[in-house]
């Protein structure tokens, strides 16, 4: 009889092949950490600017020097100022406080309603299902921004507004991530004990479905704010969202973009690196985030 471990059989691959996917998962996992740590910091750098704007800025965000309009970078304003006399620094730091905060909102309110239609839908099934699903499906027919752009020019401009606008084109992305999971939970042992056991259908959603539903949901969101800041600025750039004097970075960019042909690129350039390295960051943590949940599959 021939000896497979002598003969180097399947008993040794599976033996080479257990540091093999433990090597695999550790590289995975610091991988994971990088790509979160250099997206946390990026953004935290930003946040803390945007926070810290009054102190690190002696111009208000609509604050007018009478002085001139279109100055360069220097002497008193340290990005120049646009074609209003607004000093551009001070509009920059203050527009990521606006920024951040619609997109963190928008998604945080997308995730709250997307979650709640997707534990219905999932849990439940049946026509229930089936409503919901028509239903965003009628939202998913249309392009994403497009139907932002029809959304906004419905509610019309304003924070509150366009939080609602980014937060109805996202949800029902998260309420299909949601369901899915929640189909696959409600198959397990431990969820017909708990039914069995007496616990109402809320009490089962709450303890035990909700939690176990999420994981999808936390490595998307990330880099769901990321496209919420784009959004935001895409509407704000067409006249659907933050108008001037208000300071936000997509009304800037549209504000100065006739400039840069003059060669006065202060007025959109540093708003269009803000916002790209902004989205960069949210990209960074949510591609660490996924690494992160592939390694501990694996």
């Amino acid at each position: 009889m021939v000896d497979l471990r002598a003969a180097g059989g399947p008993a040794d691959s599976a033996d080479d092949a257990a540091p093999v996917v433990a090597a695999g998962t550790a590289r995975g996992g610091r991988f994971a950490t990088v790509l979160i740590s250099v997206g946390a910091t990026i953004l935290a750098v930003v946040a803390l600017a945007a926070i810290a704007a009054p102190l690190l800025s002696s111009w208000g965000p609509q604050e007018i020097d009478p002085a001139g309009t279109l100055l360069p970078p220097g002497g008193g304003h340290l990005l120049g100022t646009d074609i209003n006399g607004m000093d551009v620094w001070s509009r920059l730091l203050h527009a990521g406080r606006l920024d951040l905060g619609i997109a963190v909102a928008a998604v945080a309110l997308a995730v709250f309603a997307g979650t709640t239609l997707g534990l219905v839908a999932g849990y439940f099934g049946g026509w229930i299902d089936d409503v919901l699903m028509r239903l965003l499906d009628i939202f998913q027919a249309f392009p994403t921004f497009i139907l932002a752009l029809a959304v906004a020019a419905l509610l019309g401009g304003g924070t509150v507004n366009l939080i609602l606008t980014i937060a109805l084109v996202n949800a029902p992305g998260y309420a299909r991530l949601v369901r899915a999971e929640v189909r696959s939970v409600r198959e397990l042992p431990f969820i017909d004990a708990a039914v069995t056991s007496g616990a109402s259908h809320l009490g089962v959603l709450w303890r035990h479905v909700l939690p176990n539903s999420l994981t999808p949901v936390r490595v998307i969101a990330p880099l769901g704010c990321g496209w919420a800041m784009l959004t935001l600025a895409g509407l704000s750039f067409l006249g659907l969202g933050i108008s001037v004097p208000t300071a936000e970075w997509g009304s800037m960019i549209s504000l100065g973009s006739p400039d840069v042909v003059a060669g006065r690129w202060w007025t959109s350039v540093p708003p269009g690196l803000f916002l790209l390295i902004s989205v960069f960051g949210f990209s960074l943590l949510g591609e660490g985030l996924q690494e992160r949940a592939e390694a501990k599959r694996r």
